[in-house]
């Protein structure tokens, strides 16, 4: 079965400012994405938990989609636009899906 290039990039925020970074996701191109429930890191703040250790009290959120690769680096500004003055976390890594036009 063929495969096809793309990005998985994943986006670690704070629960507050998800919709704020899929807005950008969304006018940077991106056409989906998931959001998982982060429970627990530990981090240069130190060790966390969504149990009620965060100042904000609603925790952490991943965001992550998978992206054609020429469309990274408008998806790479529109993230870091977002996560700049935040705590967030940014990742890339290749991956190769079978669908390519679902990209």
């Amino acid at each position: 079965m063929q495969t096809h290039q793309a990005k998985r990039v994943a986006i670690i925020i704070e629960q507050v400012m998800q919709s704020r970074l899929t807005d950008a996701m969304t006018d940077a191109g991106v056409t989906g994405w998931t959001v998982l429930p982060v429970l627990g890191g530990s981090g240069q703040s130190g060790a966390w938990s969504r149990e009620g250790q965060i100042s904000r009290g609603t925790g952490m959120v991943q965001v992550v989609c998978v992206i054609r690769p020429e469309r990274l680096d408008e998806l790479l500004e529109a993230a870091f636009a977002v996560v700049e003055r935040h705590i967030g976390i940014v990742s890339v890594s290749d991956c190769e899906v079978l669908r390519a036009e679902r990209f």
